[in-house]
């Protein structure tokens, strides 16, 4: 008992923090397919605009497993209902989407760390 007195703080912490991914995952369940795959897609291109910042260009395949590995962490459930080879078309759209952005926004290019004519 005095453990729960001296820690309760923690424990209701605890149970805001199951609360509020419980709900989270409730919502996303809730969508249809192409608006779980949008979202998945809005957040590819987070992870993508990462592993660029991070690792640079001339490494596609060491930067797909960078994101895929935040993929993993992130949608642990989804690694089982998605093939890589999905996952893998799902980056190549989101990387499309990114070159474009790459290309026609300066604050970005500064962001990455791209060079003219790099993408």
């Amino acid at each position: 008992m005095e453990f729960l007195l001296s820690y309760w703080y923690v424990i209701v912490g605890i149970i805001a923090i199951l609360i509020a991914a419980g709900i989270a995952i409730y919502h996303f369940a809730n969508l249809t397919s192409n608006e779980q795959i949008q979202k998945v897609k809005e957040w590819l291109l987070y992870a993508v605009t990462l592993a660029e910042k991070e690792l640079g260009s001339e490494i596609g395949q060491v930067k797909l497993r960078f994101v895929y590995d935040l993929f993993i962490t992130k949608f642990p459930y989804l690694v089982k209902v998605i093939p890589f080879e999905k996952f893998s078309q799902l980056v190549d759209e989101v990387l499309g989407q990114f070159e474009e952005m790459l290309s026609t926004n300066e604050k970005l290019k500064e962001y990455v760390g791209s060079k003219e004519g790099e993408a």
